[in-house]
């Protein structure tokens, strides 16, 4: 059921892997026109259809009404209010999810440790193009995965002929940082947003990370690592090796290009599913089981889960 009582055909939606991976306004008014949304300043206005949107970054200076936030949470588009450049994530609005067993998958795995375990292993095998060893501690798996990342910036920083001193960077002091390390924030920005509209529109929690730990977007972070070295590494430098001028805007716009062109948005969520032991199956918006429309299950410690919808009170008579 959509926001004020309006029903949503879930079947009718488009699949994730449809979807444009984000799209970054600032500066603008969002209004609902119909079936889109529309983004209006003084020299014009562009019309964009919610259904084909994943990922809507609002960055500084824009205004949203009601109408547009309900219009893109009924097509399942992730809202996210960040700073300039969209760097720095302020808010998120999340769409709609019609079922819970994803979650309560994720939750079983977070909580048992071998089986966390299992997952965390999982996303670090995905990172390498050989296979891993079997009798390997986490500890030299972390360790394998730190000689990776050092080799593919000093891969990036030879292809480029851009310096590589390390990452380093100032939320409060944006423009200090060097240019890389600018570009590179600016694209691991557009990948967190992008992940974090797969993890929730599939009816994931962002904040049940398995290797990172602690931060409301902690699993945002694990699923983004599986794709930086061969995505947003490699356009950071390239990036950097074009000038300063318009800096962010640029690496952005590259971000979309190359998001679509590797068919990222495709991947995402059949990783997921991978790495949580899961099978993996098309990157769905959403999952929609027609006779589960509307009743919600009761959990019960010895049953699991019972129906909903109905008075129990006769029951518990009977058995006091």
């Amino acid at each position: 059921m959509a926001p004020f009582g309006r029903r949503v055909d879930v079947q009718s939606l488009p699949r994730f892997g449809d979807g444009w991976t984000f799209l970054y306004a600032e500066h603008v008014r969002v209004e609902r026109d119909a079936l889109a949304v529309v983004l209006r300043d003084e020299r014009g206005s562009v019309a964009v259809p919610t259904a084909a949107l994943s990922v809507l970054m609002l960055g500084p200076g824009v205004t949203i009404t009601h109408a547009a936030v309900t219009a893109l949470t009924e097509t399942g588009a992730s809202i996210v209010w960040c700073g300039e450049a969209g760097v720095r994530c302020y808010a998120s609005g999340l769409g709609e999810t019609h079922r819970s067993a994803n979650l309560l998958h994720q939750v079983e795995a977070y909580a048992d440790e071998s089986r966390r375990m299992e997952v965390v292993k999982r996303m670090y095998r995905l990172r390498f193009s050989e296979p891993l060893p079997d009798d390997l501690t986490l500890q030299q798996i972390r360790g394998k995965e730190g000689v990776r990342v050092r080799e593919a910036y000093a891969e990036a920083s030879r292809k480029s002929g851009i310096p590589w001193s390390g990452r380093q960077y100032d939320r409060g002091a944006w423009n200090k940082a060097d240019p890389v390390n600018r570009a590179l924030s600016t694209a691991n920005a557009c990948l967190y947003g992008l992940c974090h509209a797969a993890v929730v529109s599939t009816g994931f929690s962002p904040a049940l990370g398995f290797v990172h730990t602690g931060k409301a977007l902690s699993f945002v972070y694990d699923i983004a690592d599986l794709y930086k070295v061969e995505l947003t590494v490699p356009l950071a430098f390239e990036m950097a090796r074009q000038g300063t001028a318009d800096l962010e805007r640029r690496t952005r716009r590259l971000c979309r290009s190359r998001f679509y062109l590797s068919g990222l948005i495709r991947r995402i969520v059949p990783d997921i599913q991978r790495v949580l032991g899961l099978k993996p199956e098309p990157a769905d918006l959403l999952v929609h089981d027609a006779d589960d429309e509307g009743v919600v299950g009761l959990w019960d410690p010895t049953l699991g889960a019972v129906s909903g919808g109905q008075n129990y009170a006769d029951e518990s008579e009977t058995t006091s």
